[in-house]
Parts: C-alpha cells; sequence; structure tokens
C-alpha cells in the first residue's frame, strides 16, 4: 500500500498550490451565509413579536422546510443562524468538496495530465489520496472559518463552532462520495453528475421528510439527516459528527478498492462510443447530443419534483392555517383564499423555475469547458460562424429549462385542480408558462458572462444565487421592493388574480435580451481560450522532477 502512494506528499502540495484556491469562492459564500445571519437577525426582528411571526411563518411554510430544515428555536441570533445555514451551508459545502476530488482525479485523466505524473515516481493510488487529502482538508478549513467569524459577529463560541464543524462533516462525507463516483463514471463529467445528483437526492429527501413529519426513524437513513441533528443553538449536539467521520472512511475505502480495480483513464460505466462520420453535420445536433443525458436526467428530476410540490399545494390550507402573520410573511398579504393559493402556487413555481436554471447554467459553461479544452477551435477552423455554434447552445440553454418548468408546473397544476382547493388546470399551466421568461432571464446572465467576460465561469452562477436568496428569504425578511426586483422572479404575475400584472414580463424579457446580445457579441469579438503546450503547470511540473 504504501509504494501505491508513492508521490502523495509533493502531489499534495503542487494540488494545494493550483487547486487550492478554486474551494475559496465556497468558503467565502458558506462564512457569509452564517455571518449574514448573526448581524441581519437583531436589525429585521428587533423584539419578540417579531421573532413570533417569524416562526409562525417558518413553521408554516413547507417550501422554506424544504430548503432550510426544521426551525427549532427562531427566538435567538444562534437559533437563527442555524436554521438559516445548517442545511444550506453543508450543501454548499458539499457541493465544493465534488468538484475539487472530480478536477484531482477524473478530470486529470481525461486532460493527459495524470498520464504525465503516473509515467514518473508515482504510485497508484497516490492521485486519489492527494485529492482526498485536499477536499477533507478544505473543509475542515471552511468549518474552523465559519465558526471563528461568526463568533467575530456575534455569534456564540460553541453554537458557531458546532455549526461550522457540521460543514466541514458533511464536506467529508461527500468527499468520500466524490472519490467513488470518480471511480465508477466513464469521465469526469459523469462522476460529477453522479455525485452531485447524490447530493440532490438526499437534500429533497431531508427537506421533505422534514416539511410532511415523516417518522423519526427516517432522518437516520439519511446522512444529511446525521448533519441535522447536531442541532447547533438547541442541544448542540456533538456525536452525529462521529457518525460523518464513520462514513466518510468508509466510503473512502470504497473508493480507493474501486480505484485498485478499474484500468486507468475507465470508469466503471463505460461511456458509449461515438456516433460514424457524418451523422452530426450541425451545431445544433452537436449541442444535443452532448447535452442528451443531462437533459433526460433532469427530466426525470422534475418529474419527481412536479409530485413534491403538488403535494405542497394541494395541502395549503392545512399548511397556512388563518394567521395573518403567516399570510403576509408567505403570501405577500394576500388574505382571500383565492389569494393565497394564487400567491402560493406562484412561490412553488418561482423555485421550480429557479432549479431549472441551474441545468441552464450548467449548459451555458459548458461552452467554457470545451473551449478550454480545445475542442471548439476545429469546430471554427471549418466554416461554422461563431455565432451559429454559440446560438445552438443557448438555444438547448434555454429550451431544457423551458421544458423542466413546463413538466414540473404542468403536474402540480394536475395535483392542484384535483383536490377541490379553487385552481383550475388552465390557470395552474398558465402559471407555470408565466414562470418561464423569469428563467431565461437568469440563464441569459451566464449566456452574457461566458460569451464576454468568461475568465471566471463561477459569475454565471449570480444569478442562479441572487434569485434563491430573494425570492426565497426576501419577502420573509421584508426587502423593500427595489431589492427584491433584483430577482426576475419578482416580477412574474399571479395569473389567479383578478387582474394580474403582466408588464413584469416586459420588463424581463428586454433585460434577457439585452444579456443574449452582450454575450453574442462577446463571444464573436473575443480570442478563444486554448490549452498552453508550454510550459508545463499545475501538478505536471512534478513529471520533470520526479523523472530526474
Amino acid at each position: 500500500m504504501s509504494e501505491s502512494l508513492t508521490g502523495t506528499r509533493p502531489l499534495l502540495g503542487a494540488l494545494a498550490k493550483h487547486d487550492g484556491s478554486r474551494f475559496a469562492p465556497w468558503v467565502l459564500i458558506v462564512t457569509a451565509l452564517s455571518a449574514s445571519s448573526v448581524l441581519v437577525y437583531p436589525w429585521i426582528f428587533p423584539d419578540a413579536a417579531d421573532r413570533a411571526a417569524l416562526a409562525a411563518a417558518v413553521g408554516s411554510n413547507p417550501a422554506l422546510g424544504l430548503i432550510f430544515g426544521p426551525a427549532y428555536d427562531l427566538s435567538t441570533v444562534d437559533g437563527f443562524n442555524s436554521w438559516r445555514s445548517l442545511a444550506l451551508g453543508g450543501f454548499l459545502t458539499a457541493l465544493g468538496a465534488i468538484f475539487l476530488v472530480t478536477r484531482a482525479t477524473r478530470a486529470q485523466e481525461d486532460s493527459g495530465q495524470a498520464e504525465l505524473l503516473a509515467s514518473g515516481v508515482m504510485g497508484r493510488s497516490s492521485r486519489l489520496m492527494a485529492a482526498s487529502l485536499l477536499a477533507l482538508g478544505a473543509s475542515l478549513m471552511l468549518g474552523l472559518v465559519v465558526g471563528l467569524v461568526t463568533v467575530l459577529f456575534g455569534g456564540g463560541w460553541e453554537d458557531s463552532m458546532l455549526l461550522g464543524f457540521t460543514f466541514a462533516g458533511t464536506g467529508w462525507m461527500f468527499t468520500g462520495i466524490a472519490s467513488v463516483t470518480a471511480q465508477i463514471g466513464g469521465d469526469s463529467r459523469s462522476a460529477n453528475s453522479m455525485a452531485v445528483g447524490t447530493l440532490g437526492v438526499l437534500f429533497l429527501a431531508r427537506g421533505f421528510l422534514y416539511s410532511v413529519e415523516a417518522p423519526e426513524w427516517t432522518t437516520w437513513v439519511n446522512p444529511l439527516g446525521w448533519m441535522q441533528e447536531t442541532r447547533p443553538a438547541s442541544g448542540n449536539h456533538w456525536w452525529p459528527l462521529a457518525l460523518a467521520v464513520g462514513f466518510s472512511v468508509v466510503a473512502l475505502a470504497v473508493g480507493f478498492y474501486l480505484q485498485a480495480q478499474r484500468d486507468f483513464g475507465q470508469g466503471a460505466i463505460a461511456p458509449k462510443p461515438g456516433p460514424g462520420r457524418g451523422r452530426y453535420t450541425t451545431t445544433w445536433r452537436l449541442a444535443l447530443r452532448q447535452n442528451r443525458g443531462p437533459i433526460v436526467t433532469w427530466s426525470i428530476a422534475f418529474v419527481a419534483l412536479g409530485f413534491v410540490f403538488g403535494f405542497f399545494v394541494t395541502s395549503i390550507y392545512d399548511l397556512l392555517g388563518s394567521d395573518l402573520a403567516v399570510q403576509q410573511a408567505i403570501a405577500g398579504g394576500a388574505v382571500t383564499p383565492e389569494g393565497l393559493v394564487g400567491a402560493f402556487m406562484a412561490t412553488i413555481l418561482s423555485m421550480v423555475g429557479i432549479v431549472a436554471a441551474v441545468p441552464g447554467v450548467q449548459t451555458v459553461v459548458r461552452i467554457r469547458t470545451e473551449e478550454v479544452n480545445d475542442r471548439v477551435e476545429p469546430i471554427m477552423a471549418t466554416a461554422t460562424p461563431r455565432w451559429r455554434y454559440y446560438a445552438s447552445n443557448v438555444i438547448v440553454a434555454l429550451g431544457a429549462p423551458t421544458i423542466f418548468v413546463l413538466i414540473a408546473g404542468t403536474l402540480v397544476a394536475v395535483l392542484a385542480s384535483s383536490a377541490d382547493i379553487g385552481v383550475e388546470l388552465g390557470d395552474g399551466v398558465l402559471q407555470a408558462v408565466a414562470t418561464v421568461p423569469a428563467v431565461w432571464t437568469v440563464v441569459a446572465f451566464s449566456v452574457a458572462v461566458i460569451g464576454a467576460r468568461p475568465q471566471i465561469p463561477v459569475a454565471a452562477w449570480i444569478g442562479v444565487l441572487l434569485s434563491f436568496a430573494i425570492t426565497l428569504l426576501g419577502p420573509t425578511f421584508n426587502l423593500p421592493d427595489w431589492a427584491l426586483a433584483i430577482s426576475s422572479f419578482w416580477h412574474v404575475p399571479k395569473v389567479t388574480l383578478p387582474d394580474p400584472e403582466w408588464i413584469g414580463l416586459v420588463w424581463i424579457s428586454l433585460v434577457t435580451i439585452v444579456f443574449l446580445a452582450v454575450g453574442f457579441a462577446g463571444f464573436g469579438k473575443r480570442d478563444l481560450a486554448t490549452t498552453p503546450s508550454t510550459p508545463l503547470r499545475g501538478p505536471a511540473r512534478l513529471l520533470a522532477g520526479a523523472g530526474e
């Protein structure tokens, strides 16, 4: 075993130097999530009445429970921070760990860099060990930074540190999961998709089971449920972290076993051979071929989302009750039964739209990935104009989320119309259609970023993050209209109202056109990214020293 780990130390140092910085945005985002909770709570909820109204609104809104989990104690700063940050912060930490492991393992094999390393003095398991240690260390560092910064901004010492270590525990578990999927997937993209898909399923399952008040035993069949049970500021249970450590050790052991069994550059699920010559003769067909797998996978996911959110809508009267404060927080002040149902459905479908924007942005970001890997330049060397290549991918990026929203929206409408709550099938479908332009605006922002300023691809996700934060938390935090209007979903009309305001869709459509114009103009004028042949960079530089 020691021989298979030869070279781990220098490789870990190189990875930390060149790939460690990629984890920094996740540290900043999660730290900001926790620190901002401590800062804004006393300002937005200064007295007991405000905090009681918040607790009532959160407790009666299943959409919030689906994302943030149960609210054990919203009467204190640390209790509020725990509710707002625990589940979402763990989710973001896990994403960062997954991407770090996959990039340092399968992505190196896909690019050929791993083969250079393997030809030197480098053990078979050293890359996976270095990647795992880097992700484990980065997750632990994130937990420490979050805990210390939160304490600095006014959080309780034990509460804040337990919260931070819970984030780290989640990152550790998904370091193990990513080490397994890196051996199963046929390439880095499929490995990433499998790990992120596992995270998404577990995250939604955890939120759904809490929202429907499922039996307590269901908590313990989901690793993310273990992390919820640490309960910072409302019990401070440290022992579930031991479960996270044990899970991580087992998952990593499985990952190393699978890594020792598979062939280099291959996974347990081998990719199918490409099409015969001349089959994909247009950029449109190429874009569909590249995104066919994700489109099928996301379609299945949105069928599930349609049933989950449809259940919430059919139970609206039981969930919302008759508390006026709850109605104002959840439904924007609507107090009539029709207004409550319409506003709640609009909120639910806005959440569907935000999730649907994710695969749209992924498709746009993939353009940059193809570009960096030198697969776009050969296409441009033919008679294919740049705008046609970009347009083919952008159409897929806009069209796929449209299909996803309509799939989930139609299921929600069918379930709502059959539950005798005053919703017609046509109104539900129309609400889903009205949500689509807001999704287009978010995706179009990523088109502008990748087309004009692609040097920082993570910036393409700003629209998704802002939409999520403002749409879900803005009304609860009583943000002013100008702040809520930053999210395109705020402009979506509630079609069940007697006089819906359709003008908002006109404005966000104009913004979408501007973003698309910026993206196409930028992509048509800028230089394409190319992978430099010299000098060697990153971990590949180890080869020179190892071979001498």
